[in-house]
């Protein structure tokens, strides 16, 4: 018998950073009393749940069984707690979400925004990376990508028009190694790599040729390689080389002359962004208020 249900929360909390020290801190405990915490309810079961080491904390066989138990459990309490807030016309909680900084940046910050104005006992933990994350083993809410990136078995919502990219360079760079008029001229250019935060390889390009939607792939090469459009736009308008990137990133630099477009008509047109989850998570009232926000 569990003396104290709070321990089996802070479990699931711990199974889901992987960190004593990131739960402690969500949980408002010190790292100290809430491994003493698990150590009482691994002692109370008879079984131990967390492999420890100096760095990190992850569930042994039994302890990952038991999360994924006691996950949609607990998650099931908290989302009829949150139906009942029609009755105080407020939601509450914490939603967990996913996506590239992209599209918290420049797509739905706004909508984001809106939705914290609107609810101000909801907390939003948005976390950015560019790596194809698994949301559920991640124990996120949801997950943001581009269409063609979304998993099949997701229940999966548009939330942007398609994304236009741009192929762009500062005019002291184009004044000193001339404007490319094709795609073959690129391999004459410094081009700005933006190296894959998972295979480790350099991102391709896309161009779409002007007849036609026939996709043609570029390897880009040069003397700077990044692992972010962040870095990329700044050592494009450092007049290092050319980089292509979401034309909203720098719609203000290509509105001031400080950068310019070059290949528009081979420019890429993606799909736009979806608002992806499993089909758990449809049922929730703070999670249906969130995709009403952003769609």
């Amino acid at each position: 018998m569990i003396d104290n249900m709070n321990e089996l929360r802070s479990f699931i909390i711990v199974a889901q950073t992987g960190s004593f020290t990131k739960a402690a801190g969500r949980l408002g405990v010190s790292t100290s009393a809430l491994s003493h915490s698990m150590r009482k309810l691994e002692e109370q079961l008879k079984i131990k749940l967390f492999h420890r080491t100096t760095r990190s904390v992850a569930t042994t066989e039994a302890g990952e069984q038991l999360f994924k138990q006691l996950f949609p459990l607990f998650e099931s309490i908290e989302d009829n707690v949150n139906a009942l807030s029609h009755f105080r016309n407020t939601l509450n909680g914490t939603l967990r979400i996913n996506g590239a900084d992209h599209v918290f940046l420049y797509v739905i910050w706004d909508k984001l925004l809106r939705f914290m104005e609107k609810y101000p006992e909801v907390k939003l933990e948005l976390i950015s990376d560019m790596k194809f994350t698994d949301i559920v083993a991640g124990r996120f809410d949801a997950g943001i990508r581009l269409g063609k990136e979304v998993d099949k078995d997701m229940i999966a919502i548009r939330i942007s028009d398609d994304m236009q990219m741009a192929l762009i360079a500062t005019p002291q760079y184009l004044e000193q190694y001339g404007i490319p008029k094709t795609i073959d001229d690129l391999t004459s250019h410094q081009c700005l790599c933006v190296r894959m935060p998972t295979s480790e390889g350099i991102f391709p390009w896309e161009f779409c040729m002007p007849k036609g939607k026939e996709v043609v792939k570029f390897m880009p090469s040069g003397r700077f390689v990044v692992n972010n459009n962040f870095l990329a736009k700044k050592a494009c308008l450092s007049h290092l080389g050319l980089a292509l990137m979401p034309k909203d990133r720098v719609l203000k630099e290509l509105k001031s002359g400080e950068i310019v477009e070059v290949l528009q008509n081979y420019a890429m047109r993606y799909e736009g962004y979806y608002l992806y989850y499993p089909n758990r998570r449809q049922d929730s009232p703070l999670f249906k208020a969130l995709v009403e926000c952003i769609k």
